[in-house]
C-alpha cells in the first residue's frame, strides 16, 4: 500500500478485507487529509496562481481519454490567435487593405480556396492574389456569420455561413463564371495554421455543390492552379 498524500493506493497483489481496510483507515486517517491539501494547494486551488487552470478532455484509442492541463497562459494564447485572424479578416474585407493584411502572416503564407484551387504560395503571390482577385471583385452584400470555432496552439478551425448576391464576376471563387445575379447561401469552413502568433496557412473549403445549384451554374467552373 502506498500513500501519495492524496490518498492510499493499494499494492498489486489481490485485495483482502484486511488490507482494504487498512486502505480505508489510511485514507481516512487525518494527516493524509493534511497532505492532500498541502498537495491540491501546489496543484492549484481558487487562489494560486494556477488556480484557473482548465482541463482538455482528449479522446484516445479504445474511447478511452486522458486529461490535459491547459494554463491560463496557454488559454490566453489561443484567444491571441484568435485575434490574429479576427484582425486579418477584418482588414482584409471590411478595411480592404492587402498590406494590412499581410502584416497578421508569416514570412511565406499560403492561401488556397478549395475546390477553385485559387490562391498563393509566398508573401508576394498571396499579396497579389489579395489586391488582384480578391479586393476587386467581392460582392457589394457579401456577409460572413460565424457558426463555430475551435481554437488551440496550431491552428484555427472556422465554420462560417457566407451569403451574397453574384452581382460580378468572381475569379477567386468562380473562375470563368459570368455573374448570375442569383443569391447564394453556403457553408464554408476556414483552417488557419499559425506559426509563431503568425498565420502561415490559409484553407477555405467551400460547399461548391450547394454554391452552383443556387446561382444555377451546370457547367464546370475552371480551377486556377495554386501559385
Amino acid at each position: 500500500m502506498r500513500c501519495d498524500g492524496g490518498g492510499a493506493a493499494h499494492a498489486v497483489q489481490a485485495p483482502t478485507a484486511e488490507s482494504l481496510g487498512a486502505a480505508l483507515g489510511t485514507a481516512l486517517d487525518p494527516g493524509t487529509r493534511a497532505r492532500a491539501k498541502a498537495v491540491t494547494g501546489e496543484r492549484g486551488g481558487d487562489d494560486t496562481p494556477f488556480g484557473k487552470n482548465l482541463l482538455v478532455r482528449r479522446q484516445g484509442t479504445g474511447g478511452m481519454g486522458r486529461s490535459v492541463e491547459v494554463t491560463t497562459a496557454i488559454a490566453q494564447f489561443m484567444r491571441d490567435l484568435e485575434r490574429v485572424w479576427d484582425q486579418h479578416r477584418d482588414v482584409l474585407l471590411v478595411r480592404r487593405d492587402p498590406a494590412a493584411a499581410l502584416a497578421a502572416m508569416a514570412d511565406e503564407p499560403s492561401v488556397t480556396h478549395i475546390p477553385a484551387l485559387t490562391g498563393g504560395t509566398g508573401r508576394q503571390a498571396v499579396e497579389r492574389f489579395y489586391a488582384d482577385q480578391v479586393l476587386p471583385y467581392l460582392p457589394a452584400d457579401l456577409t460572413l456569420t460565424r457558426i463555430s470555432r475551435t481554437v488551440d496552439r496550431w491552428r484555427l478551425v472556422e465554420e462560417t455561413t457566407v451569403s451574397f448576391t453574384h452581382d460580378r464576376e468572381l475569379p477567386w471563387l468562380l473562375p470563368g463564371a459570368e455573374p448570375t445575379f442569383r443569391r447564394a447561401e453556403v457553408l464554408v469552413i476556414a483552417v488557419a495554421g499559425f506559426h509563431r502568433m503568425k498565420i502561415s496557412s490559409v484553407r477555405v473549403l467551400w460547399d461548391y455543390a450547394t454554391l452552383l445549384a443556387q446561382l444555377g451554374i451546370t457547367a464546370p467552373v475552371a480551377t486556377a492552379p495554386v501559385r
